[in-house]
């Protein structure tokens, strides 16, 4: 780790998938929130402003290492949970590398990872926003939303949910979702990994009781913000074209042989339909 100034900057030593990384970044980035700068060579860098963190960089190169940039070593965290470094690949692709179905593709990309975030309340909220639409679609939403107001519990609580819904423009239960989400935050609702299994369990819980949270909302918050090893999404559609196009009842039976990596095998068959397709 090198001080640049007032920025503190880490080379990554870990092996990582920067093509499956910036086909990440790059499909998930928010308009107006998420900069993404495009080399000549096909090397991107991408910038944002992190809530209590400040302006975090990350430069991936088409032939190197990534390269971390950070206002101090928090920030630095944060931004190596976003890119799933926090977790180790490694135990999942022994378990999963014999898989008939995943086999073939961890063994092309042994060093996939999960994607995690660098604000877990703007995670889940864009989670909210991306129901029942395509991620495009749930880009826009989050574009707009991040335009018209800050994306904090303390904001979104505040606000009637006709004017989300106006702002937006989502629907007016998708709206009170995003509110009744942000009121939860502020009583007290944990978005953040927690090392204890059963408050995790809780966590999981207390999301499905929020109106219009189901259980691919919960789930997707689980893996990206709470860090959870071991989630799937049986209903994701990208997931079951991935997949072969089955239903969502054979997704879930199938994936019951990757626990407990599912978290890695979703990342495996997003990557796959999105950069390796048959």
């Amino acid at each position: 780790m090198a001080e640049v100034g007032e920025r503190v900057e880490e080379v990554v030593r870990e092996p990582v998938d920067v093509p499956a990384l910036r086909a990440w970044l790059v499909a998930h980035g928010v308009p107006a929130v998420d900069e993404v700068v495009t080399a000549p060579s096909g090397a991107t860098t991408h910038r944002r402003d992190v809530r209590g963190v400040g302006p975090v960089a990350v430069d991936l190169p088409t032939d190197g290492a990534p390269r971390l940039v950070a206002p101090d070593a928090a920030g630095l965290q944060v931004l190596r949970r976003w890119l799933g470094l926090d977790h180790d690949p490694t135990p999942g692709v022994a378990a999963l590398a014999d898989d008939p179905v995943l086999g073939p593709l961890v063994r092309a990309r042994p060093h996939v990872r999960v994607p995690g975030t660098p604000d877990p309340f703007e995670a889940a909220v864009n989670v909210v926003l991306g129901q029942h639409v395509s991620l495009a679609a749930g880009r826009v939403f989050a574009g707009r939303l991040a335009a018209a107001h800050p994306v904090t519990p303390e904001a979104l609580a505040a606000l009637d949910p006709e004017v989300l819904r106006a702002d937006v423009g989502v629907t007016g239960a998708r709206a009170r979702t995003l509110v009744a989400l942000a009121r939860a935050v502020l009583d007290g609702l944990e978005l953040t990994p927690q090392p204890d299994p059963d408050a995790g369990a809780a966590t999981r819980a207390a999301l499905l009781a929020l109106p219009g949270v189901g259980p691919w909302t919960a789930d997707l918050v689980m893996m990206r913000c709470l860090r959870d090893p071991d989630v799937f999404l049986p209903g994701d559609l990208v997931l079951r074209k991935a997949l072969g196009g089955v239903t969502a009842r054979e997704a879930a039976r199938r994936a019951e042989a990757w626990a407990p990596h599912r978290s890695l095998a979703v990342a495996h068959l997003w990557t796959h339909h999105a950069l390796d397709p048959r």
